[in-house]
């Protein structure tokens, strides 16, 4: 049976469900008709996730046989997707202790395939000679194709999807660093494979024959030295060209301690990354093609990849809704449980406040921001930032808005455009004055359980480079008197609102927010004529 032939859906057991791949694999599982479970030490871990009333969620441990065992029962096909990378001393053991266990009970289930995703090793290279994250991978593979279960064992090289430690890894360093000193074995070559191609592979692997019991190696269309690989993200993500000068003395242990320093992943994870580029790892064989068959428009290439992990921020989908999580769009985005360090830098400024008036009055001042009405803060901070724009050739403040109470999607707002608008409940706008990276800045009007109104308010800023990180740094002592200043001002205009006389403008009943001053707005008129607030 080939690997994209339909059949009945398969009961599959997911192990590290909560981790990069397995968090990607589920939903996927899901859609090609399978029905899930997944054995995980934290359940709670899943919960943000939008398929979890999807799946049956066993807790577990994969170095405990009894919950394996349980977890097992009934289940034709099981995904082994953990491993101790990061865990510290000993984690070859745990691997392999882990592995035994897993095949041992996927055996005595009556199991019919095992699937795992493993490592790409160097072609001639002798296993002690492997860094032990490698070596302790292979291990893994081997166990597991021992167990008496059929099993494939997918190795991969750096898989390409926004969160996956390898993409991570070259994001951070490619952007923070415009020019750097590397270990050499950014001449390594490399096969790196998106991860929606993973994920595909992965989803048709469940279904090989019985007698398939071997390793395959994985990767994209794309063998390219990490050299290559920093230049070529480099130009996909509009950055100026890095220089990149090898040297000799960056042994993998300094050249870990040096992406832990330059890089938010942390030292424990990017030691064996670093010791696994020390060896060339390309591609000897693309046999999983025979029962996995590529459909038309795979594997994606290099370039194609990065574009697709870098989409998300693109299309300005950092800036979800208040009540959400980050429900992902594709397989390349980040998860609710992927890592702190996952998904980019993303600097955010969040102000919250418990407002004394209606949902609804604080609604019409949130719409009624800008232009004549301005922005609730600091004026003279404003101001500046609107003369500075128009210096550096940008549309400064002059714009206004539309209409002085209503707006709609796509309507310039100063130098900000409205990207997302909710009524009674959100207003997102996108700036689109000159910086170093994309910026955005979320309002929203909410109700509590107890029926009180809150203010919530974020400013997000996804860094353009070295300079976008400086740009942040440079700005953010000013953010308590700038954000700040308008949480209060706008809080305080709402409560306002309760008393003053309101002009009604159609059937909504919608009226002008209140204009009056305070000690924190301190309005007064711009170059325009105009009241900054």
């Amino acid at each position: 049976m080939n690997g994209d032939e339909a059949g009945p859906g398969l009961r599959c057991l997911v192990t590290g469900a909560t981790g990069y791949i397995g968090g990607r694999l589920v939903p996927e599982l899901l859609a090609a008709g399978h029905t899930v479970r997944c054995l995980a030490r934290s359940p709670g871990k899943l919960r943000d996730h939008p398929w979890t009333a999807e799946v049956e969620v066993a807790a577990g441990d994969v170095t405990r046989a009894e919950t394996v065992a349980e977890a097992m029962r009934g289940v034709d096909v099981a995904y082994y997707l953990v491993h101790a990378l990061g865990t510290g001393p000993g984690f070859e053991e745990t691997d392999r202790r882990a592995a035994q266990i897993f095949g041992e009970q996927a055996r005595a289930a009556g199991v019919r395939r095992i699937v795992y995703l493993g490592g790409l090793t160097p072609a001639g290279v002798p296993e002690q000679e492997l860094s032990p994250h490698l070596r302790s991978r292979s291990e893994v593979g081997r166990i597991l194709l021992a167990s008496g279960v059929p099993t494939a064992v997918l190795r991969a090289a750096v898989i390409i999807g926004s969160g996956s430690a390898s993409f991570e890894m070259l994001r951070y360093l490619t952007e923070r660093l415009p020019a750097m000193v590397t270990p050499r074995w950014v001449r390594t070559r490399i096969q790196p494979i998106a991860v929606r191609d993973v994920l595909r592979l992965l989803v048709g692997s469940a279904r090989m024959p019985d007698e398939v019991n071997r390793a395959f190696d994985i990767g994209g269309p794309d063998v390219l030295t990490y050299r290559e690989m920093m230049i070529r993200y480099a130009a996909i993500a509009g950055l100026p060209r890095r220089i990149i000068v090898p040297v000799r003395v960056l042994t993998p242990h300094l050249s870990s301690l040096w992406v832990g320093l330059v890089t938010p992943v942390p030292t424990s994870i990017a030691r064996p990354l670093t010791e696994s580029l020390r060896h060339e790892v390309v591609c000897r064989e693309n046999d999983i093609e025979r029962y996995v068959p590529t459909p038309p428009g795979h594997p994606f290439g290099f370039d194609d990849a990065v574009r697709l992990a870098l989409q998300r921020v693109r299309d300005a989908q950092v800036t979800t809704r208040w009540s959400s999580a980050s429900l992902p769009g594709a397989p390349s985005d980040p998860l609710p449980t992927d890592p702190d360090w996952a998904g980019g830098s993303l600097y955010t400024d969040r102000r919250e406040l418990a407002v004394d008036a209606s949902r609804e009055a604080l609604w019409r001042v949130v719409e009624g921001i800008g232009g004549d009405n301005g922005w609730y803060s600091f004026p003279l901070a404003w101001a500046a930032r609107g003369w500075l724009d128009r210096l550096a050739g940008g549309v400064g403040l002059r714009r206004g808005r539309r209409d002085a109470q209503r707006l709609r999607v796509g309507d310039s707002l100063d130098f900000w455009r409205v990207e997302e608008i909710e009524p009674g409940h959100l207003l997102r706008l996108r700036a689109e004055m000159r910086l170093p990276g994309l910026a955005w800045l979320e309002m929203c009007a909410e109700q509590d359980g107890q029926g009180r109104s809150r203010y919530r308010q974020r400013a997000l800023f996804h860094p353009h480079g070295l300079l976008g990180h400086a740009y942040w740094w440079s700005v953010s002592p000013f953010h308590a008197v700038v954000f700040g200043g308008m949480a209060r001002n706008i809080a305080k205009a709402a409560a306002r609102t309760r008393s003053a006389p309101h002009r009604d403008d159609g059937p909504n009943g919608d009226s002008t927010p209140d204009q009056g001053g305070s000690p924190d707005q301190g309005g007064s008129p711009d170059q325009g004529g105009r009241t900054v607030r």
